[in-house]
């Protein structure tokens, strides 16, 4: 049972997502908690499945594949749902888009590599753009029902833009990595 500990916590982000889209339809500030506190759950659940299966020897190909899957799947319907509830909107969606974008290459890329047996490892920097990127749509997710000295939207509109940069350059070294390997 210990082995299948990690790859719960993973399949429970795929499980939130339904309730994160939930939420949006719950209108005032509560709809807005109810999902960052999904979100935030999902966080720590990322967290924890890597450590768990690290520390306890039990990494396993399901959740090699499943981890990454979940966290896209994540953060799609999280930018999604903030876009069409305009809680990301005007030059703010170009930063989303990317991220998109950059989700849907490096996975091809992935896929592509791993058929010719060619790892591509993730690099600090893209961590540091998932770092930017979850704090970013965890600050839009609360939005205007911040308090008041906080400006959760600011806040969240600058790290989506810092997460968007970080992107396209993340997304370049991947790029320019597999190219190496495309014939």
């Amino acid at each position: 049972m210990k082995n299948q500990i990690p790859n719960l916590l993973t399949l429970s982000r795929i499980i939130v997502i339904p309730a994160l889209v939930a939420s949006f339809y719950i209108s005032g500030p509560v709809g807005n908690w109810i999902g960052f506190v999904l979100f935030a759950f999902a966080g720590v659940t990322d967290f924890f499945d890597g450590y768990l299966a690290r520390s306890m020897n039990v990494v396993s190909p399901l959740g090699r594949f499943l981890d990454p899957i979940a966290d896209k799947l994540l953060v799609a319907a999280a930018l999604m749902m903030m876009v069409a509830f305009e809680r990301i909107s005007g030059l703010a969606v170009l930063p989303a888009v990317i991220i998109m974008c950059r989700e849907i290459m490096v996975s091809g890329l992935r896929e592509h590599l791993a058929e010719l047996k060619v790892p591509l490892p993730v690099t600090v920097l893209a961590k540091w753009k998932t770092t930017a990127q979850i704090l970013a749509i965890g600050f839009l997710l609360v939005g205007d029902a911040s308090p008041d000295m906080i400006p959760s939207i600011l806040i969240g509109d600058i790290l989506l833009w810092i997460a968007g940069l970080v992107t396209v350059q993340t997304g370049y070294i991947y790029l320019r990595t597999g190219l190496k390997h495309l014939d």
